[in-house]
């Protein structure tokens, strides 16, 4: 038993200088200016263009959250009913494209939606005329899409596929028809697969700024823009911290949400 805790002291020391050293950096920053107590960071958070970007940020991340949810619940519905070896096939589909770099993914949207890219080039052949809508916010809504769907098909396959099927055939037994055995049955078993895709998917869009920072071309600010921008650019570490650490308790409420979610499925269960 010794020799096993001697193994996780180096995992240990890698947790506390990568993890915990630099998350009590962005506390202290985040709660200090010139080396004294202050709220005033977090105060600038809800003044000016930031409030925007905040608002900007829920927007995008909650349009990308539905329509992620709108297509990746029939498609993970259909994938249970295939047989093994297409299931996996699908999988397979779902998983290659997270093999490449996620700015390069990012950055294959821009060619293919600037003006003569692959889609202008693609219409012209059939004479009709393309409208670059690169640089909006629905450009990064499709780029949030299509980089973070695999995060809200795989939680909710995996709550569809542990479903007891008897439980189906027992609302069949009972008269319920399909549309019912889906509301009353399959649904609300596959929730807790639902919630943890919700959050898998709406956290992470709020605090990313590579697809904005591609597809928005700098018109489109979110909160993690601002973030990068503080730190990288006007070295205004208190208040990038202070956003830093209002993301972090967003996502804190998230998990907390996600977990009560999950145990209440269980239970149903």
């Amino acid at each position: 038993m010794k020799r096993i805790k001697d193994f996780a002291y180096p995992y240990i020391l890698w947790l506390v200088i990568f993890i915990v050293v630099p998350l009590f950096m962005v506390l202290y920053y985040a709660f200090t200016k010139n080396g004294s107590f202050t709220f005033a960071n977090f105060a600038q958070i809800f003044q000016g263009t930031t409030l925007k970007s905040i608002v900007v940020s829920f927007k995008i991340a909650f349009i990308t959250t539905i329509i992620t949810l709108l297509i990746a619940y029939p498609f993970a519905y259909f994938m249970t009913k295939l047989n093994m070896n297409y299931r996996t096939l699908a999988m397979m589909l779902i998983m290659v494209p997270m093999w490449m770099n996620f700015l390069l993914r990012s950055y294959a949207w821009v060619t293919i939606l600037s003006q003569n890219g692959v889609l202008d080039n693609l219409l012209s052949w059939f004479g009709i005329e393309y409208k670059s809508f690169l640089y909006t916010e629905s450009a990064v809504v499709l780029g949030m899409t299509y980089n973070y769907l695999p995060f809200m098909i795989l939680p909710i396959y995996t709550a569809l596929e542990k479903i007891d099927y008897s439980l189906i055939e027992a609302a069949y037994d009972l008269g319920a028809d399909r549309k019912k055995t889906f509301t009353k049955v399959i649904f609300p078993l596959s929730m807790p697969g639902v919630i943890s895709g919700i959050t898998m998917v709406f956290v992470p869009v709020i605090s990313t700024f590579e697809v904005s920072e591609l597809l928005g071309g700098g018109m489109v600010n979110m909160v993690g823009n601002v973030i990068e921008r503080s730190f990288s650019k006007t070295g205004n570490w208190g208040y990038g911290s202070a956003l830093a650490t209002f993301l972090m308790i967003v996502i804190f409420i998230s998990i907390l949400f996600d977990k009560e979610s999950v145990e209440t499925g269980g239970k149903h269960e």
